[in-house]
């Protein structure tokens, strides 16, 4: 829904007539009588859900004492000017609204009663997005976060149409799925080109994955660097577009530049399949029934048994457990976020986060902080040695935790694997994946209490967490956040503490 005035002529007459009935200090009863119009009409009217006829809109214009091409033009009136300006704005105008169940009227009511004051606040939300440098597309990947918590990460479409496809020309149920078959499909099927060798060797496109190239006959590149895996995954996206019938779409594999939400949302669409395809649901959901019906946890081997078994990469199957676990297993409370190695002078950042739990993960846009160096993805990382030749495959470093937060409510058994980055030399990712462990948990999972898991608490950051120094020796910089909020308290018990003497001694 863009939410541009000039695209709802009946935001704009409701606005001016609104405006134009209070100056005069009028009544919405006596405008009515006047105009030969009902009360309850002329509401509808000024909120935004109707548009009069010609005849109507004559006797508004009569009964407000307005020029009628005044009342009727698109343009608005001084004191409501700026919020043309503000709904035109790329931030009003690219976040998906509708998504959420909200349309132009919804925002017609917001503004009906004190449109000043709502414009106002609209108005203050988007300077505080320029003061904190809040592009549009942070918050477009926010609002696709929290379209796929709405839909808790499981999509029964998308999973029908990929199991209909891999079933249709995979043949097999389960094993990994050959990049050369998935590459044939879509030569034969949807007539592209695929090349394996440009992106590799070149020097601005070198550290993509894929480029896709639009055309009568469409082509592919495909970074020759890429594990076997990788391949798989990048040729099974570009099928997912052409199967889902996704139109709108990004041109590389990584952002440059996010241009709408559709082109976002068809992203993570054309993912999803990639996933659904590549990882089946039911042999996925068969194999983990039996690990996780093991009394003991073993560490990890069974784990990278299933990335062999699958093809895929550590990323690919903690993902897909986001996707699969909620709606098969019961388990809905559960967060995934990768990290990638520090850079010299910067502290680790998350660079993917999905939360469906009740944490208060962040994927901050300000000062970066230090993540609690407990998380069992960050130790991971801290511990790993040298990347990978070019072309060579390293085994993925698994860990398992028990973790209770200090600032959530419960423990999660948190899944952690690391593996280095094949066009990024020298960087390593590690991606977990965590479970409360609630009475369901505990009931599926049988190794949950085995002794062998180790069992920490964590904080979000070292900058805002509780432990002292005694209590925690992997601190990285002292608590700066949580000090500054102590000493607020104490300032607020202590101006609440002078009060109540003040008002004793009077």
């Amino acid at each position: 829904m863009a939410l541009s005035l000039d695209r709802h002529p009946r935001l704009v007459l409701g606005l001016k007539l609104r405006r134009a009935r209070t100056e005069q200090g009028l009544g919405l009863q006596e405008v009515a009588s006047r105009s030969g119009l009902s009360t309850s009409y002329l509401s509808e009217i000024e909120k935004g859900k109707k548009y009069p006829k010609p005849e109507k809109l004559v006797g508004l214009a009569r009964a407000l004492a307005i020029p009628y091409d005044e009342l009727v033009s698109l343009e608005l009136d001084q004191g409501l000017e700026g919020l043309g300006a503000l709904f035109g704005s790329a931030l009003l105008q690219e976040f998906p609204f509708d998504l959420f169940g909200l349309g132009a009227e919804d925002f017609m009511g917001l503004l009906s009663d004190d449109p000043e004051r709502a414009g106002a606040l609209l108005r203050a939300l988007v300077d505080v997005g320029r003061m904190y440098d809040v592009q549009v597309e942070h918050l477009l990947f926010a609002a696709l976060r929290s379209y796929q918590q709405l839909h808790g990460n499981g999509f029964p479409e998308i999973e029908k149409t990929a199991e209909a496809f891999r079933r249709e020309h995979l043949g097999a149920p389960e094993g990994a799925v050959a990049p050369g078959a998935l590459r044939e499909i879509l030569q034969r099927r949807h007539g592209y080109r695929v090349d394996e060798e440009t992106l590799a060797d070149d020097p601005d496109l070198g550290r993509f994955r894929s480029v896709f190239v639009p055309g009568e006959r469409p082509s592919l590149l495909i970074n020759g660097r890429l594990l076997p895996e990788q391949r798989a995954f990048v040729l099974g996206r570009e099928l997912g577009y052409r199967e889902l019938g996704l139109e709108e779409r990004a041109h590389t594999s990584s952002w440059v530049e996010v241009e709408s939400f559709e082109q976002l949302l068809n992203n993570f669409r054309a993912s999803y399949f990639a996933g659904a395809v590549l990882i089946p649901t039911e042999p996925l959901v068969t194999d983990l029934g039996t690990l996780f019906a093991r009394d003991r946890w073993d560490g990890g081997e069974g784990l990278v048994g299933l990335l062999e078994s699958y093809g895929a990469t550590p990323e690919m199957l903690a993902y897909r457990l986001t996707e699969v676990l909620p709606a098969r297993f019961g388990f809905d409370h559960l967060y995934f976020v990768r990290f990638n190695s520090p850079s010299r002078d910067r502290p680790l950042r998350l660079t993917k986060l999905l939360n469906l739990s009740d944490l208060p993960l962040r994927q901050g846009l300000g000062t970066p902080e230090h993540h609690c160096r407990r998380w069992p993805g960050v130790r991971l990382l801290r511990e790993a040695g040298p990347g990978t030749r070019r072309g060579a495959r390293a085994r993925p470093r698994v860990a398992l935790q028990r973790s209770r937060f200090l600032d959530g409510d419960g423990e999660y058994m948190v899944l952690s694997m690391s593996r280095p980055l094949v066009l990024k030399p020298g960087v390593h990712s590690a991606v977990s994946v965590g479970f409360r462990m609630d009475a369901r948990f505990k009931r599926r999972v049988r190794f949950w209490n085995d002794p062998a898991i180790p069992r920490c608490n964590v904080g979000m950051t070292c900058e805002r967490c509780s432990l002292t120094d005694e209590e925690c020796s992997d601190r990285a910089v002292p608590p700066s956040a949580r000090i500054r909020e102590e000493r607020r308290a104490r300032q607020r018990e202590a101006l609440e503490s002078l009060r109540r003497r003040r008002e004793t001694a009077g």
